[in-house]
């Protein structure tokens, strides 16, 4: 939450105590130039050992707390039958009010299951707006992704409160060309995380309910962040300032047909689940659990996990818990719209993104100016953030890069990791490379593998600019920063 001091400046503070902690290393920028350069200029192959704040991702990464570590030691770690399913099964029904629950290992996994249960070639699935390894799993099955988002959703300089906004008009046309029958289900996620973790409002999904339902379209929710997006429903939507996370969170999951998620995010655990009200629905993806993932109670999940993420899900609905990030990410982009250093805004959940676009305007799309801004990021703070721009994406059947909508570099704020005098760490060095940006240049692709590229990708520097970038950051802070 935040709280307003007395020169009347608002501060997010840290609504829990740290009583376990682990060690830092902020390493010289030499050692960072030999670290990107030995990791191909790609954040995702550095070493931990190598990096001082990870803002890579929330994913598995927020700080899991004490009542999630008590309620692992008494896991039941039977095969089939395990109470520890129960009691996560309770929490689901409970808080989402979901009746049916089929546990995974994570989010992709849930991805794969529906694709392989409900996608079929040539069908196409409307979506506010993809993420990397959804759109992967869809078109393995054949599917066609629809990205139908609102006008603001692009704009980087935006005051639109709910730029994850499904456009309702395209929503139809997409109907009408091609038949409700070719569409499997409509995707909503929360938060939306390629264009800035921008979320939707209610009304939005209320009425995507509507439009679905009448043409016998299902709607599936990606909730891997819901209690954030619950969390900007009760900050910006009209009718929901007085609201709890948890009430958000069930009307919320009344406009869905199914549910999945990765846990990883709002549970503050590795895990996943899909559920479902529709008896139909589960059981047509009940039998290919033990195939891919595991029996119906663990489904790839260790029992700890199973556990943990039944807290988790109950923690989640707590305002101080639904808003730790959301309130950080907040200040966060506050203070660099003060520097002047271009931000996504409003702000979102999951992460502060900076505009790779405006941060660097002077690399084309083709050289990879997100990718280019991750790495000088890391240079010149330790601070490992992640592209999300052209290298997330793949390229054309001709061979030619599918140029992303927006490049951004995103600096994943975990859930009570980091604190205030971290985000002004980050803050001061961004500033910093904004001032000399012109000493960053483009980045070009040594070694490419044919999907999902940014993971293992390795490129490399065009005139060998990170070199260039380390001296003149020594010749200011010294050899030892």
């Amino acid at each position: 939450m935040s709280v307003r001091l007395s020169n009347g400046k608002d501060i997010p503070i840290e609504m829990h105590k740290v009583k376990i902690v682990q060690k830092a290393r902020l390493a010289p920028a030499r050692e960072r130039l030999r670290a990107i350069e030995e990791g191909g200029y790609n954040t995702f192959l550095l070493r931990t050992r190598d990096i001082f704040m990870d803002m890579l991702t929330d994913s598995g990464t927020n700080a899991m707390s004490d009542n999630q570590l008590a309620a692992m030691m008494v896991a039941d770690d039977a095969y089939a039958g395990s109470e520890s399913f129960y009691r996560l099964a309770d929490s689901v029904r409970d808080v989402f009010g979901l009746e049916y629950l089929l546990p995974v290992h994570q989010g992709r996994a849930a991805e794969h299951l529906l694709s392989k249960v409900f996608v079929k070639p040539g069908q196409v699935i409307p979506m506010n707006y993809h993420f990397t390894t959804t759109k992967a799993h869809f078109e393995l099955a054949g599917g066609k992704v629809l990205e139908i988002f609102g006008d603001e959703a692009l704009n980087t300089q935006s005051a639109d409160p709910f730029k994850g906004n499904l456009d309702l008009a395209r929503f139809h046309a997409a109907i009408e060309k091609w038949g409700a029958e070719n569409i499997p289900f409509v995707r909503m996620e929360a938060t939306t995380n390629l264009i800035g973790g921008q979320p939707f409002s209610m009304a939005n999904l209320r009425e995507v309910k509507e439009v679905a339902a009448r043409h016998g379209i299902p709607v599936v929710v990606d909730a891997s962040l819901i209690s954030e997006n619950a969390y900007f429903i009760r900050k910006r939507e009209a009718g929901y300032t007085e609201s709890s996370i948890r009430d958000i969170i069930r009307e919320m999951m009344s406009y869905a047909d199914i549910c999945y998620l990765s846990g990883r995010k709002s549970c503050s655990v590795r895990g996943g689940l899909i559920a479902t009200n529709n008896k139909q629905h589960y059981e047509a993806i009940r039998p290919w659990l033990p195939v891919y993932e595991g029996f119906l109670t663990y489904g790839g999940m260790s029992a700890k996990e199973v556990e943990a993420m039944a807290v988790g899900i109950r923690e989640m609905t707590e305002l101080e818990v639904a808003g730790s990030s959301a309130d950080l990410i907040q200040y966060f982009v506050g203070r660099l719209v003060e520097s002047g250093v271009p931000v996504v805004t409003p702000p979102g959940g999951l992460a502060c993104h900076v505009d790779a676009t405006r941060f660097l305007p002077h690399i084309p799309q083709r050289e990879y100016p997100a990718g280019a801004l991750a790495a000088a990021i890391y240079i010149t703070s330790g601070i490992r953030s992640m592209e999300r721009g052209t290298v997330s994406s793949d390229r054309d059947e001709n061979g030619e890069d599918v140029l992303s909508d927006l490049e951004l570099a995103r600096l994943a704020v975990p859930r009570r990791v980091y604190s205030v005098s971290h985000v002004e760490y980050a803050v001061d060095r961004l500033t910093w490379l904004y001032a000399h940006r012109d000493l960053v240049k483009g980045l070009s692709f040594v070694e490419e593998p044919p999907l999902l590229r940014f993971f293992f990708g390795r490129l490399k520097p065009i005139d060998n600019w990170g070199a260039d970038l380390a001296a003149a950051f020594e010749a200011e802070f010294g050899t030892d920063c």
